[in-house]
């Protein structure tokens, strides 16, 4: 088993297999990934096993990206938003909304489910984002 393709998005890193399954993980999860530059998570190997990034000393098993426990738990809202709306940036609306971006950021993943009201905190400030870009 090997990768062919490797590659990142806001929040998650993203595999695909020589057999064309596709897994991903998010990104939070290896604080060495999380705090690198684009430069060094640009500056990776393929393993027999894994992806190694000599450079920060990290190593991700290929096994890893497709265990059950490594999944999301739960389908929310939030993360149903931040789906269809990848251009969100969960950073900067955790800001904005002054939740804590490690707790939001589970949310979007499904870690963690959110309480309706915590819903509807989110849903409000990306309302008032949406009028405040319709000033423009």
């Amino acid at each position: 088993m090997k990768a062919q393709r490797l590659w990142f998005d806001e929040s998650r890193v993203h595999i695909m297999m020589e057999d064309g399954r596709v897994g991903s993980l998010p990104i939070r999860l290896f604080p060495k990934l999380y705090n690198a530059t684009t430069s060094q998570l640009e500056d990776y190997r393929f393993t027999n096993f894994g992806i190694r990034w000599e450079e920060i000393d990290e190593d991700l098993s290929y096994e890893g990206f497709f265990a059950v426990e490594n999944q999301p738990k739960s389908d929310n809202v939030i993360s149903k938003i931040f789906f269809e709306y990848p251009e969100l940036n969960v950073r900067q609306v955790a800001k904005r909304s002054k939740i804590n971006p490690t707790l939001l950021q589970q949310y979007v993943d499904g870690y963690k489910n959110p309480s309706e009201a915590r819903v509807q905190e989110v849903i409000d400030i990306l309302h008032r984002l949406g009028e405040e870009l319709q000033k423009l």
